[in-house]
């Protein structure tokens, strides 16, 4: 069970970077300019020199999703580091205090897991303004959440432990016994919460793109090209067919390394 566990992660992690890889280098890699248009060559199925073919104003699609998966990246880190550096601080001073600190923390994670994530997110960059900067916000807003529940659930069951008793004894300072006792022993749960959310966040970011609401018009992302491609969906399916794919893939990889990882620190398979 270790060893296949282990394949398991070996596998999901060198698909996640053959996703990451590329998209770091998409500005040097792709073939064409992603925000040329060659308007005499609209809706040209895939060749050899366009293997994805070009979209309805002669874009080489192949180009697009490379930058696209950019966007991806830098909106799905942003809001991961971010959100997970809020929700970590936050869970371990909840956790680790107690009393009314903890119950007001709570009542306020409680009220914004109350409200639809994506719902939030649209009013919110409806009212900000549509741009990068703005969807990290949003998905910010909501994204903390999950963590501070997650981290605090954690520190609840840590902070009884001897050695973090022992060390509350000897004089040491509270935020020195959180950072340094509790949260090491907490941080592994946080990792595969990450990777499950970094997938959440790729859709949730292209579902803003999608519905004009992310990246300004006319740059590359994938949920950009499906709002573009749903147009022209039965003469040139290609155009909506690969960024769905690119979505649905790298979405199915990230889930996949979340849950090997989630195996791998669950200390029962370990026996």
């Amino acid at each position: 069970m270790i060893f296949k566990n282990r394949q398991i992660l070996f596998l999901s992690g060198i698909l996640f970077f053959l996703f990451i890889i590329p998209a770091l280098l998409a500005p040097w890699i792709v073939p064409f300019d992603p925000e040329e248009m060659v308007l005499s060559e609209q809706l040209q199925l895939p060749s050899w020199n366009h293997p994805l073919g070009q979209d309805q104003n002669g874009s080489d699609i192949l180009s697009r999703l490379l930058m696209g998966a950019r966007i991806s990246l830098y909106v799905g880190f942003w809001v991961i580091g971010i959100s997970g550096g809020i929700g970590i601080a936050v869970g371990l001073i909840s956790g680790y205090y107690g009393g009314w600190l903890d119950v007001i923390i709570m009542r306020i994670v409680d009220v914004l897991l109350a409200f639809p994530g994506l719902l939030l997110a649209i009013a919110l960059v409806a009212v900000l303004g549509p741009n990068l900067n703005n969807v990290i916000i949003a998905l910010t807003v909501l994204g903390w959440v999950s963590y501070a529940r997650l981290v605090r659930g954690q520190v609840l069951s840590v902070k009884e432990q001897e050695y973090v008793l022992a060390s509350q004894t000897s004089g040491i300072s509270d935020a020195r016994v959180m950072v340094r006792h509790i949260l090491p022993n907490v941080i592994q749960p946080v990792i595969v919460q990450a990777t499950f959310n970094l997938a959440g966040t790729i859709i949730a970011e292209s579902s803003l793109s999608f519905l004009g609401l992310g990246v300004p018009p006319g740059t590359p992302s994938w949920g950009t090209m499906l709002s573009e491609g749903k147009d022209v969906l039965i003469e040139a399916p290609h155009v909506s067919i690969f960024p769905g794919l690119a979505i649905m893939l790298v979405v199915m990889v990230c889930n996949m390394l979340g849950d090997a990882l989630r195996d791998y620190f669950d200390p029962k398979l370990k026996k």
